[in-house]
């Protein structure tokens, strides 16, 4: 190359090309489609490089001001701006109060790299990670147990995505309990700490994410006049505390053995032909038994820090959805769109305008007391109960009704609302199962 000349990749290449064609080694017509451009700029080409050689193939354009570029007047007006007005602004902002307050119209990728030259911004690749430090595991058995929901293809391309509840002992690191459930909810979360408690017992904590479930994640929200959800009011009549992480790292227990479970457990299944939740939950404790023979961890301490559950302690009322209501004057209140009927009796008139508690169970069941006393009621159909396209479901209900509209989409597609029975067919009943009721009167 003659002198010192700084050549990009492309203008090596295209000066290998033509060359050869200055010596008549390859056409034009080849050089052409070699480089993608026309002849008639290879002719150019091949011009230039007769007339200066290799320098005759270096963009003219190579080290000259760019039209766009912006007067140093203009970018040390934005800077003073900046500093003196809106420190600590990112680019977008920075470029809206520019805009808005001084007529200063430059994009936000303009704002963000006279930022950048200026000191005054930091990009998100060369900010300061966290550092996330190990924890020392608790030394007891049953004193922190992690809590989480995956979901994930657990069963592949063989069944829809689905979620897996997974509770890791933080001691030993052993899964203490697993289950498969379309949709992480309050009910599955009592379903798998049910199963827990009577196993076990009960621990000193659990330690969970954020998810509405745990956390109230608005002040609006609340049950009996605090800020708790069902699933901390439950816990804590059982005197367990939950504890709620604020980043996934703190639970790096469970988050792990999600990793491991994505990778064995979906294999497992694969050997074993199991694509449905309910095969999948009858094999995950032959799953649980080899995992923790091959992954558990000694405790530090040789205490078992579960509690017993005492005797007054009924985890199958304590482990549901518990409301209050006020009782009409006609004796009836309101609950998931539904109207109840108190039993009109003498004991029960003295309970107009008095609080009842309802309980909501997982399979459907709802019963209604008055303080320790049950109360017999049935339900009282009419245009509340109407199931119409803008019906409002109750978030914590949402994953079930999807599936039980979609069963119903599928065994008839042709399915329109049938008018609802009068009441004068549900008699009294302890505990009856509301939406299963629906459900029944829908489908005639």
């Amino acid at each position: 190359m003659e002198g010192h000349i700084t050549m990009s990749k492309k203008e090596l290449s295209r000066l290998e090309i033509i060359s050869k064609v200055i010596e008549k080694r390859l056409k034009q017509r080849e050089a052409a489609e070699m480089l993608g451009l026309g002849i008639r700029q290879i002719k150019r080409l091949c011009k230039g490089y007769n007339l200066c050689g290799a320098k005759g193939l270096v963009s003219k354009h190579r080290g000259s001001i760019s039209n766009h570029r912006l007067s140093s007047t203009i970018k040390q007006q934005v800077i003073d701006l900046i500093i003196e007005h809106y420190r600590g602004f990112g680019p977008t902002l920075a470029a809206e109060k520019l805009r808005e307050k001084h007529a200063i119209i430059l994009s936000v990728e303009s704002i963000r790299k006279i930022m950048i030259e200026a000191n005054i911004w930091v990009t998100r690749d060369n900010r300061l990670k966290r550092a996330y430090q190990p924890r020392y595991r608790r030394p007891a058995f049953g004193e922190l147990i992690q809590i989480d929901g995956s979901e994930h293809a657990w069963f592949e391309d063989r069944a829809p995505k689905s979620t897996l509840l997974v509770y890791v002992d933080d001691a030993t690191s052993k899964l203490m309990a697993m289950r498969f459930v379309p949709h992480e909810s309050m009910f599955t979360y009592f379903q798998v700490t049910k199963e827990y408690l009577l196993r076990y017992g009960k621990p000193l904590a659990f330690y969970s994410d954020k998810l509405s479930v745990f956390r109230v994640n608005q002040k609006s929200t609340e049950v009996d006049g605090e800020n708790i959800t069902q699933f901390g009011r439950a816990l804590s009549e059982l005197n367990i505390q939950i504890i709620c992480a604020n980043s996934c790292q703190a639970k790096g227990r469970v988050e792990r053995a999600h990793k491991t479970l994505q990778d064995r457990l979906v294999k497992e299944l694969r050997l074993r032909g199991i694509s449905t939740i309910e095969e999948g939950n009858a094999y995950l404790p032959e799953f649980i038994a080899d995992y923790n023979k091959r992954f558990g961890k000694e405790p530090l301490s040789k205490v078992d820090a579960h509690r017993p559950l005492l005797p007054n302690e009924d985890i199958t009322r304590i482990l549901c959805c518990q409301e209050d209501r006020t009782l009409s004057n006609n004796l009836t209140i309101q609950y998931n769109k539904i109207k109840y009927m108190i039993e009109d009796t003498l004991q029960n008139r003295k309970l107009k305008r008095k609080r009842v508690t309802i309980y909501d169970y997982d399979d459907g069941r709802v019963e209604i007391y008055a303080g320790k006393r049950q109360l017999n009621f049935r339900l009282f159909y009419d245009k509340i109960t109407t199931i119409d396209p803008g019906a409002i479901v109750c978030n914590k209900r949402l994953g079930t009704m999807l599936e039980y509209i979609k069963n119903m989409q599928e065994q008839n597609p042709q399915h329109r609302s049938q008018s609802v029975p009068s009441h004068s067919h549900l008699g009294l009943t302890h505990g009856v199962t509301a939406k299963r009721r629906l459900k029944k009167a829908a489908a005639r």
